[in-house]
This record gives structure tokens, C-alpha cells and sequence, in this order.
């Protein structure tokens, strides 16, 4: 076991956890990853493996079938998954986050009715913010939901980059309401979609149209998602009240970004792993190419950058537990665990030389998944702005 990214203070359960949840990437994602990933093929098998794992349910609590982890527990699980393959950690986030949404602030029925079957992976879950036009600005949606003479909704709109939008059967999805408040964050709901798994029209005025082409994050569905006079009621309105959509969907975003935080450490790890291995193994001018001070100190850099990104990820998922609010650390975590992870990366990169450019080998792959960290749950200079608000709140200038 290396010392890097062990983490202090954790009790006999969560250690049992974690290590069940290594030797399963060991064996089961690490030799499947690549070829997968290449193919473009979602991993169903390595998906069936977590839900009996329990994976799906780690922090939906006992009551509603679910193991009643911290999110501590959850990121350090994710960790070791996006170790092994980042899409597979990118199909259990967005399920995590609607179903912390539900928990936070669904109602009782809503609770019941969902939260049991995501807990077992039977309900699938994304969640969608962004539309086409609008990327981080959240508050340019257009996607609208207008209500009828019959107290019913209808909803019209497109939106983008649903993680899971075509595997998942569930959406929470954030949409424009007129609630008659001058405030353009709290004339935002958000609704709980039902749809069928798959492609096409998968609900009444529902469609996925198919999966979007990318350069790397591949095995996960990424997807559109295209309403068109969907009908539904005030009772998939999360929480039952309209308005209340921004903040429900940011308290989503700011537990997703420690997530984020998780993978890219998750993966800058494996980079180190790949990298350090390689240097011991690779011979130039007579000797391996790790006894070169320039690959020493090159792999010195990484182990720093790999260990203070762990670190980081793992105290905001701490003050999170605690109760207390956690974007400034929340949003430190992603920046720099993104950051090193693409430098890590890169690094893991150079070491393998030409070889690193080869499909055959590993490094390939994680130097292609490693840019979507910089972007997902909200890009590092989002990350800056709620970093620099926060620090200006904590040492406002007393008059």
C-alpha cells in the first residue's frame, strides 16, 4: 500500500469499505478499462458489480435502504474508482447528487418513492443545468416551465451535457418559472423527471436524442435532453414549491464538486502510478531512466501534487460532514485537485515518452479523460470567482 493519500482518522468500517472498494477496481475495472474506453462501450458489468456493492446507496441513509455513509466515505470510494476508469466514477455522480438532492430537500413522498430504489441502482439518476447557449451562466437558461388553468406544468426547452441522460430514468432538471419575484435565481424550480432508460422519446415530450461525441470521458452516456410540451405536476416539483430550484441545484453542484475533487485525485494517482512504474522499467544512456535527476525530480513534483490535492478534497468533504458550509473549501478542492490532476497527467505523460502517445498504453487514456476535470461542475475559473467571493466575505475591510 503506497503512502500516498491515506487518510487519518478513519474508523474500521470505513477502511473495510474502501479496501473492498480497491481490490474491486483492481480486478474488475483496471483490466476491462481501456479496451472499454476505446470502444466507447458502457460498462454494464463493472455497473452491476457496484449495486451489489451497495455503491449506488453509500450516503442515502439506512432508513431508506441505503449504507448511511459521510460524504468523507462516498469521495474516498470515488477516489479509488476514478483510479480505475473516470467514466464509471462519472455514472455514480450524478446519480449521488440527485439523490442528495432528494434526501436535502424532497419531500416525504419523494423521499419514499425515490430514494429506496436509487439506493439498490433500480432508479438511475442525472441532473441538468446547462442549456446549448448558456455554460456556467446558470441564470441565462431558457428552458421553461409555464403553468396551466389545471394547475398542471408544461415544460419546453433544450438542454446539455447530461452525464448519464441516456442510462439514467430519472432527471432532476432546472427550469425557468414565473413565481412573480424580481430575482432571476428565485423564478428557477427545479422538476424530477420520469423517463425510460435509452434513446428517442423516452417520456411524453421527452427526448434524448443520442449520446454526444467526445474526445475523452467515454463509456458514460453524455447527453442532450429535449423538452417539448412535456406535461407533469406540482408534485415532481422538488421539494413541492416552485422558486426554490437555484438553491437546491448549487447545494447539488457544491457536494459534486468534492466528488470532482475525488476523481481528479483519483486519476492524478494512477498517472504517479503509471509514471513511476514505467521510469523503473525504461533504460536510456545505460541506466533506467528513474537514476535520470530530471525523471526523479519530475516524479518528486507529482507525488506532491498528488498528495496535497488528496489532502484538500479531504477536508472539505469534512466540513461538509460537520454540517458546516464548505464552498470556499469545496471549490479550493476541485480548482487544485483538477489543476494538478492535468499536470500529473501531462508529467505521467512525458515520462513514457513516445510510448505515452501510443493507444497501448494506459497513460493515453487518462491524458485525454484528465481536461473534462477543468470543465465539469463548473470550470476553474468559476471555481476562482467563488474562491475570490468568499476570501473578500472573510476579510471584508471592517469601516
Amino acid at each position: 500500500m503506497s503512502r500516498l493519500q491515506q487518510t487519518d482518522g478513519l474508523t474500521e468500517e470505513q477502511t473495510e469499505l474502501i479496501k473492498l472498494v480497491r481490490e474491486f477496481v483492481d480486478e474488475q475495472i483496471i483490466p476491462v478499462a481501456t479496451e472499454l474506453e476505446h470502444k466507447d462501450e458502457y460498462p454494464q458489468a463493472i455497473v452491476d458489480g457496484m449495486k451489489e456493492m451497495g455503491i449506488f446507496g453509500l450516503m442515502i441513509p439506512e432508513e431508506y435502504g441505503g449504507l448511511g455513509e459521510s460524504l468523507l466515505t462516498y469521495a474516498l470510494c470515488v477516489e479509488e474508482i476514478a483510479r480505475g476508469w473516470m467514466s464509471v466514477s462519472g455514472i455514480i455522480n450524478t446519480h449521488f447528487i440527485v439523490a442528495y438532492m432528494v434526501l436535502q430537500h424532497g419531500t416525504e413522498e419523494q423521499k419514499q418513492h425515490y430514494l429506496p430504489k436509487m439506493a439498490t441502482g433500480e432508479i438511475r439518476g442525472a441532473f441538468s443545468m446547462s442549456e446549448p447557449g448558456c455554460g456556467s451562466d446558470v441564470s441565462a437558461i431558457k428552458t421553461k416551465a409555464v403553468k396551466g388553468d389545471d394547475g398542471g406544468w408544461t415544460i419546453n426547452g433544450q438542454k446539455m451535457w447530461l452525464t448519464n441522460g441516456g442510462s439514467a430514468n430519472l432527471v432532476a432538471v432546472l427550469v425557468k418559472t414565473d413565481t412573480g419575484v424580481d430575482s432571476v435565481y428565485r423564478n428557477m424550480t427545479t422538476f424530477l423527471i420520469d423517463k425510460e432508460s435509452g434513446f428517442g422519446e423516452t417520456a411524453q415530450g421527452v427526448t434524448v436524442p443520442g449520446k454526444i461525441d467526445k474526445m475523452g470521458y467515454k463509456g458514460v452516456d453524455t447527453t442532450e435532453l429535449v423538452f417539448d410540451g412535456h406535461r407533469t405536476t406540482d408534485a415532481q416539483i422538488l421539494g413541492g414549491e416552485p422558486g426554490k430550484g437555484f438553491y437546491q441545484m448549487m447545494d447539488g453542484v457544491e457536494v459534486g464538486r468534492v466528488n470532482v475533487a475525488a476523481r481528479g485525485c483519483g486519476v492524478a494517482r494512477r498517472a504517479f502510478e503509471l509514471g513511476v512504474s514505467y521510469a523503473q522499467q525504461r533504460e536510456t544512456f545505460g541506466k533506467k531512466i528513474v537514476d535520470h535527476q530530471a525523471v526523479l525530480f519530475r516524479l518528486a513534483d507529482m507525488a506532491v501534487k498528488v498528495e496535497a490535492a488528496h489532502e484538500m478534497m479531504v477536508k472539505a468533504a469534512r466540513k461538509k460532514d460537520s454540517g458546516e458550509r464548505n464552498d470556499l473549501e469545496a471549490g479550493m478542492a476541485k480548482y487544485l485537485a483538477s489543476e494538478y490532476c492535468s499536470q500529473v497527467v501531462e508529467d505521467s505523460f512525458r515520462i513514457h515518452g513516445g510510448y505515452g502517445y501510443s493507444k497501448e498504453y494506459e497513460i493515453e487514456r487518462l491524458y485525454r479523460e484528465a481536461p473534462m476535470l477543468l470543465i465539469g461542475e463548473g470550470t476553474a475559473d468559476i471555481q476562482r470567482m467563488i474562491i475570490g467571493r468568499r476570501l473578500v466575505e472573510d476579510y471584508k475591510l471592517k469601516s
